[in-house]
C-alpha cells in the first residue's frame, strides 16, 4: 500500500506514543513473534539457532518500533535488515522463510497496536487505522531491503561456490589433488571417493546439446551413468561415475550426443586417479585424424597412441616398415596405403576388402604382393604384419616429419 506523501500530525503522534508503549513489552513482543515463526517452519529452526533468533528479532522489533519515532531519513532499522538478511543467506535460509517471518513481524506489532488503543484509548481507533498504511509500509520497505540484500548475498556465495567446484574438480582432473583436497572434492561435488570412474574428453563440435558453460555443471545421468562436465582450454571434460556399467554402454550414449570427436579414458577406481585418467582421455582423442565424430577408447588404440607418445621411434619406425612404398608417387603412394589399410580392416580377407574399396578381389591380391615386395614384410607373418600396422598409425597420426 503506499503511503500518503504527508502525514498528519494527528496520525503521527498516535503513532508514536503507541510505540512508546509498546517498547516497554519489546520482550512479549520478541517471544510471540519466535514462537509464530519457529512454530510454523521447521526450516527456520534448523538453519537459525534458537539464541541468535530471539536476539535478532528482539533487535528488530525495537528498531522498528523507533522507526516510529525517527525522522524517515534515520531510518536505522533498514540497516539492521540488510545485515540480517545477509546472515541468513549465509545460514542457507530459503528467502521464502525470510519473507514469512516479516510478515509475521507485522501481524505482531500490528495487533499489539490495536490491542493497545483498544485497551488504553479506544476513542482513538479511527486514527490508527488511517495510520495502517504507514505501519504496513514501513514493514514492506523491510521486506524489499531485506529480499534485495538477500538475494545479492546468494549470488556472492554461489559464485564463490562454485568457484571452489571448479578449483576442486581441475585439481582432481589436473592430478595436483592431495588426500585432503579428495576428501574435500568428494563432499563439494557429491561423489563417491573410491568408485569406478572414466574420463572423457570432447573437442570439435563437442555435445550436441551443450550449453557450453565455464563452470562445473551438476551431475546428469547418461543411461544411468553420472557425468560432471568441465571446460577446459581447447576441450571439454566429463568426469563418468560408471556404477555397475561400463564402456561399451557409455561410448555408445555418447556418440548419439558427440558431434565432434572424443577420447575416453580406461576404468579407474577412484577419485585421486582422475588425473592419470584425464591424460589417457586427452591421448585417445589424439588418436582421432579428422574432425568427427568419432568416439576414442583407449583400450580400442594402445598402439597409435603409443606411436604417438613417442614420434622419433614412430618416424623410425615408418621409415622402416613403409619407406620403400611412401617415396612412390602420392597416387600410387595413396592407393597401396589404403589397400593395406582396408586388407588390415578385414583381417587378411581379399574378398572383403575387394568388396569395401569396390574392386576385384585379384586386384587387392596383386596389391598385396606389391606391398610385400616393396616392403620386404611378409603379411602372412604375424610379427611383419605388427610392423606394418603400426607404421600405418604412424603414418596416419604422423603426417610430417619435424625439421
Amino acid at each position: 500500500m503506499r503511503p500518503p506523501t504527508v502525514v498528519d500530525e494527528d496520525v503521527r503522534q498516535t503513532l508514536r506514543t503507541a510505540a512508546v508503549v509498546l517498547l516497554e513489552h519489546l520482550p512479549e513482543l520478541t517471544g510471540e513473534l519466535v514462537d509464530r515463526t519457529r512454530a510454523g517452519d521447521e526450516v527456520y529452526c534448523a538453519c537459525v539457532p534458537y539464541d541468535e533468533h530471539w536476539k535478532s528479532a528482539l533487535e528488530g522489533v525495537r528498531l522498528g518500533l523507533t522507526a516510529i519515532l525517527q525522522e524517515p531519513s534515520e531510518r536505522r532499522d533498514l540497516v539492521f535488515t540488510a545485515n540480517m538478511a545477509r546472515r541468513r543467506a549465509e545460514q542457507g535460509l530459503p528467502l521464502d522463510s525470510l519473507l514469512r517471518m516479516y510478515r509475521l513481524a507485522g501481524q505482531v506489532v500490528w495487533s499489539a497496536l490495536v490491542e493497545h488503543m483498544e485497551r488504553e484509548r479506544p476513542e482513538r481507533l479511527s486514527v490508527l487505522v488511517r495510520a495502517a498504511g504507514h505501519v504496513w509500509h514501513a514493514i514492506d520497505r523491510q521486506s524489499m531491503v531485506a529480499c534485495d540484500t538477500y538475494n545479492r548475498r546468494e549470488q556472492e556465495i554461489l559464485g564463490r561456490s562454485r568457484e571452489r567446484v571448479n578449483a576442486l574438480l581441475d585439481a582432481l582432473l589436473d592430478g595436483t589433488a592431495d588426500a585432503g583436497v579428495v576428501r574435500a572434492a568428494a563432499a563439494a561435488l557429491d561423489l563417491p571417493e573410491h568408485a569406478r570412474y572414466a574420463v572423457i574428453t570432447v573437442r570439435g563440435g563437442g555435445r550436441q546439446d551443450d550449453a557450453r558453460q565455464d563452470d562445473a555443471r551438476p551431475p546428469e545421468a547418461l543411461d544411468g551413468t553420472r557425468l560432471l562436465w568441465r571446460m577446459r582450454t581447447g576441450h571439454e571434460v566429463a568426469v563418468a561415475v560408471l556404477g555397475e556399467g561400463g564402456l561399451d554402454g557409455l561410448c555408445r550414449e555418447l556418440s548419439l550426443i558427440v558431434s565432434g570427436v572424443a577420447g575416453v579414458s580406461p576404468v579407474v577406481p577412484g577419485l585421486a586417479e582422475l588425473g592419470a585418467a584425464h591424460e589417457l582421455a586427452l591421448l585417445a582423442m589424439r588418436t582421432c585424424v579428422d574432425g568427427g565424430p568419432e568416439i576414442a577408447r583407449l583400450d580400442a588404440r594402445v598402439p597409435a597412441a603409443l606411436m604417438i607418445t613417442r614420434p622419433d621411434l614412430a618416424f623410425h619406425l615408418l621409415d622402416s616398415a613403409l619407406g620403400p612404398l611412401l617415396a612412390l608417387d602420392p597416387a600410387d603412394r595413396d592407393t597401396l596405403l589404403t589397400t593395406l589399410e582396408t586388407w588390415l580392416a578385414c583381417d587378411g580377407s581379399a574378398a572383403r576388402a575387394a568388396a569395401r574399396l569396390f574392386c576385384h578381389r585379384n586386384t587387392i591380391v596383386n596389391r598385396v604382393r606389391r606391398i610385400e615386395q616393396l616392403t620386404g614384410r611378409s603379411l602372412t607373418r604375424p610379427r611383419d604384419v605388427v610392423d606394418l600396422a603400426l607404421a600405418l598409425d604412424a603414418a596416419r597420426l604422423l603426417p610430417s616429419r619435424p625439421a
